[in-house]
């Protein structure tokens, strides 16, 4: 039995994982038809329906952090989830990135204590599923300012955190997310819009951000019906 959520809907097998309940409402709504809302405990907002393909699809949100992200991959596995793509929020390193790009990851360090809960190592990379990147990397294309590379997970707001030498980025769940999905059997993507740049703090919202969030979504979508 689930320990977070409570389902009030079908899990189906493929999801997308978000951090923001309202990212989940705005990818339920961009790309299921007929959404219902699968959960609501916790304010852990998650929808299920179908996408245009055919996709039976669930979309969840995780929380702040990796340790929620985790915990809420732990419970959506028990109910039937076996592959996910994050589609979350990365702050840039790199000076290349700009807000607003989608960053590929194509490998996590587990910069963050709260990994390590979560079977990681201080300091060990991890790899997200190498087919299920490859269909999330044909998604998003050349274009639509998309790119890919490393980033670090942190446990701090990546603004307060060091970033390892090699990262483009850092996040705060994709780490932690991946050691689970490890765990657990789950394959397992991400895909970061990038919010605040290396040039520009100030961060991307609106609705820019909407924007980006939909493309992000569309493409995770993509990859798991592919």
């Amino acid at each position: 039995m689930p320990i977070y959520l409570r389902p009030t809907a079908p899990i189906a097998p493929d999801a997308i994982l978000v951090g923001d309940p309202g990212r989940a409402l705005l990818l339920a709504q961009e790309l299921l038809e007929q959404p219902k809302m699968s959960n609501h405990a916790r304010g852990l907002w998650g929808y299920y329906g179908q996408e245009a393909a055919g996709l039976a699809l669930t979309i969840q949100s995780t929380g702040i952090g990796g340790p929620s992200a985790a915990l809420v991959l732990a419970d959506l596995a028990g109910l039937g989830v076996r592959r996910a793509v994050r589609v979350g929020t990365c702050v840039a390193v790199d000076p290349s990135l700009r807000k607003g790009d989608l960053l590929l990851v194509e490998e996590a360090t587990a910069a963050g204590g709260s990994a390590s809960a979560f079977g990681a190592k201080p300091g060990e990379t991890l790899r997200p599923d190498i087919e299920l990147t490859e269909r999330l990397r044909s998604a998003l294309g050349s274009g639509d300012r998309a790119g890919a590379g490393a980033i670090a997970s942190v446990d701090a707001h990546p603004d307060q955190a060091e970033a390892p030498p090699g990262t483009r980025a850092l996040d705060m769940q994709t780490a932690p997310l991946l050691s689970q999905a490890r765990a657990l059997g789950v394959t397992a993507a991400t895909a970061l819009i990038v919010i605040e740049s290396a040039s520009d703090s100030m961060t991307l919202k609106g609705e820019l951000l909407e924007d980006r969030e939909r493309a992000a979504g569309r493409a995770a979508s993509a990859a798991l019906s592919a």
